[in-house]
């Protein structure tokens, strides 16, 4: 089942995080051209924000080792970037699976949308299936801070909500993996309890307070109106 998702990734280490940061009114999205060698170039599409605070913060970060600004129109502006760092060596101090870092290039999956803002990186990927998702999410919880703000088959996208916290994603997450919405259920909740290190009761406020924000994102939004009834 091909799915489409919205998440953040937060991890001030990311690539162009600082930059944006200087410049927090600019909407700045990225792509990756990895048809230039070991490092790939960055694309920025930048709307808003001052274009010299912006060209000063390029130039001053410590992961750009060169950019150019290669087209404008109107507020739009397109600046190629030439990455100062790897990766690996810019991660390498937040991120202990680099291995896994490197794995996640090879998924069956298609991030199409990166969006850089002060704290992390904003993304719309497409995933193969659960599992490839899974391994994503996985990766990303454990290294850094991820959160959840859509998950849908790619048959029936719905506009991203607020999303769940971490908490609840993981809560839900190892529910679902382990079996407790099987029928009949395959694990108890306070085996979940035990596996995520809290009370039973906080699971079960986890799990419904999550059930409660995709409900909100994906049903409650897509019901009908129905004429009242008759008094």
């Amino acid at each position: 089942m091909r799915l489409v998702a919205e998440f953040k990734i937060y991890c001030d280490s990311l690539p162009l995080v600082d930059v944006v940061a200087a410049v927090p009114d600019a909407r700045v999205l990225l792509d990756l051209q990895y048809n230039h060698g070991k490092r790939p170039l960055f694309l920025i599409t930048v709307n808003g924000g001052s274009e010299q605070t912006l060209e000063t913060a390029l130039t001053d970060a410590y992961d750009v080792g060169g950019w150019t600004q290669i087209g404008q129109a109107g507020d739009t502006r397109r600046y190629q970037i030439q990455p100062a760092l790897s990766f690996e060596e810019q991660l390498g101090d937040d991120i202990d699976d680099l291995a896994g870092l490197e794995e996640l290039a090879t998924a069956d999956a298609f991030i199409d949308r990166i969006t850089v803002e002060p704290d992390g990186w904003r993304q719309t990927g497409w995933f193969a299936d659960r599992e490839e998702f899974s391994k994503f999410s996985s990766f990303w919880q454990h290294n850094a801070d991820f959160r959840l703000d859509r998950l849908n088959r790619v048959e029936t996208p719905e506009p991203p909500g607020e999303g769940l916290t971490n908490r609840q994603y993981e809560a839900l997450r190892i529910a679902y993996e382990r079996g407790y919405f099987e029928i009949p259920r395959q694990v108890s909740l306070e085996a979940i309890a035990t596996e995520l290190d809290i009370t039973a009761s906080s699971v079960t406020e986890r799990l419904r307070r999550a059930q409660t924000q995709l409900i909100e994102e994906t049903v409650a939004t897509t019901w009908p109106t129905l004429p009242e009834s008759p008094q």
